[in-house]
């Protein structure tokens, strides 16, 4: 029986996502600090001196070694104060318990839901938004603490990613698409000819007219991106008259939407929050969303604008709440 096993439980079991607790640590931690303690207990006469030593020299072997374990400094100690071979004692009943206990984590970690030994989190960000901040900083932020925390880098900086995005999600409120979309929608039908879409574009000043069917289901989408592409940016001279023998047809030209349409459409639901556009639009490149129902109907479009306005508002009612103003100070 080793009572500091009991400790070496507690994490285990409890706390199975902490680096302390990992299977490398424990069976490290344990049975390097007895083999410390044995060391001690050999050559250092005087047991309080020995069981000071071991604890101290365990605690150094552990940090560089990565296997930093609390119970293991108590380990040492029960080394030293166990009259016995200390080695032997290392090999049985420590080794064999640490490894008896790693098996019944990993069981019981496994049967509870949770991973054991705990996965390292890689955060992989394509791009980094103005404000946002970065690894750099979280390992800046780290230096400058300089404490040992009970939680990997990785897990930190997951958690402070989460904790941004609830934050953001507090500022936009419960906001839904269903509630910052354009309704009732522009939409067009795929054999609609493109003089008629880009008289639509035009008259309602809007730069982009989703495609649909006839049970209004988003099959595509068509922008004046799309017409631009066509007329052959390329040459500058004579640009309007290209768009207008375009629009206009002629033979050899494609003269409907399907012709020019993207097929592969980002849709979202008209039941999801606002803030999970808001990748879509700043890294996905897109300007226009469709939103549909619980059918995958048409009922709306939601553009940057919208996004931006819906934010601005949100920022300027808690401003007015918190008593600012959003007046600079």
């Amino acid at each position: 029986m080793v009572a500091s096993l009991g400790a070496s439980a507690v994490l285990v079991f409890c706390m199975p996502s902490s680096p302390l607790a990992q299977p490398w640590p424990v069976l490290g931690g344990s049975t390097l600090s007895a083999l410390v303690g044995a060391v001690c207990a050999a050559f250092i006469p005087d047991p309080a001196v020995a069981g000071a030593v071991a604890v101290g020299a365990s605690i150094a072997l552990m940090v560089p070694l990565r296997c930093l374990h609390p119970p293991g400094g108590a380990m040492a100690l029960y080394v030293v104060l166990t009259a016995g071979d200390g080695v032997h004692l290392a090999a049985f009943p420590i080794l064999f318990n640490v490894v008896i206990l790693l098996i019944a984590g990993v069981v019981y970690n496994g049967l509870t839901g949770r991973s054991y030994p705990h996965p390292q989190r890689i955060v992989r960000r394509a791009s980094v938004a103005k404000g946002a901040f970065t690894a750099s900083d979280v390992d800046a932020a780290l230096a400058h603490y300089n404490e040992v925390l009970d939680v990997s880098r990785a897990d930190l900086e997951g958690l402070l990613h989460l904790a941004g995005r609830a934050a953001f999600q507090r500022t936009l409120g419960e906001v839904l698409c269903s509630d910052i979309m354009s309704h009732p929608p522009f939409a067009v039908e795929a054999g609609v000819s493109l003089k008629d879409a880009w008289a639509l574009m035009r008259t309602e000043q809007i730069k982009a007219l989703p495609v649909v069917d006839g049970q209004r289901l988003v099959i595509g989408i068509v922008t004046v991106a799309d017409f631009m592409r066509l007329a052959n940016l390329e040459v500058h001279e004579g640009l309007g008259q290209r768009l207008r023998t375009l629009v206009m047809g002629r033979a050899g030209h494609p003269s409907q939407v399907k012709e020019i349409m993207s097929h592969h459409v980002q849709v979202a639901q008209t039941t999801q929050h606002a803030m999970d556009l808001v990748p879509l639009f700043s890294q996905g490149g897109h300007h226009h969303i469709p939103i549909v129902d619980e059918q995958d109907r048409l009922v709306g479009v939601i553009t940057q604008t919208d996004l931006v306005r819906t934010l601005a508002t949100a920022i300027q009612g808690r401003d007015e709440a918190s008593g600012t103003g959003g007046n600079p100070k």
